[in-house]
């Protein structure tokens, strides 16, 4: 069972695959897209929250699309999670009030999802790119892509 969204797990993974292809120049969100397999479009809100979180950066023009903002051993999975996690809400749900989840359930979970998180925040994009250099999951471009911001 995995504990992670689809959208957080995608999230961790676009900016992993932003930080091995981002030199010489920004990854495209189409091109991101493709090695996902996803439409091209459905990337984009999340590209866009990982920018206002100050996780990417955006470049625009024709040679655009996106790059790290900060230095991959500076970028947690669990910054990335909370980037994704913020721009997600279940408005259609109503939220359920009753003093069993105020006092009991929610504290008890809030502190499960703390614990979750503080685990994602030991785990870096430096380190998820060396594991995807070493197992050569895009070949060898992961070789080009030797630089520090």
């Amino acid at each position: 069972m995995m504990l992670l969204s689809h959208r957080s797990l995608l999230a961790v993974a676009a900016v992993v695959d932003i930080a091995l292809h981002a030199r010489p120049s920004p990854v495209a969100a189409k091109f991101l897209a493709a090695r996902h397999d996803l439409p091209p479009r459905h990337l984009e809100t999340m590209l866009q929250a990982l920018v206002r979180a100050g996780i990417l950066k955006g470049v625009r023009g024709p040679r655009g699309g996106y790059e790290l903002a900060r230095e991959r051993r500076r970028i947690t999975a669990g910054d990335i999670a909370r980037a994704a996690m913020q721009e997600t809400s279940d408005e259609s749900t109503p939220l359920p009030r009753s003093r069993l989840i105020d006092e009991v359930v929610g504290p008890a979970l809030r502190r499960a999802t703390d614990a979750f998180l503080a685990e994602l925040d030991s785990v870096t994009v430096e380190d998820l790119c060396r594991q995807s250099e070493q197992k050569a999951v895009f070949g060898d471009i992961a070789q080009r892509a030797d630089f520090t911001i």
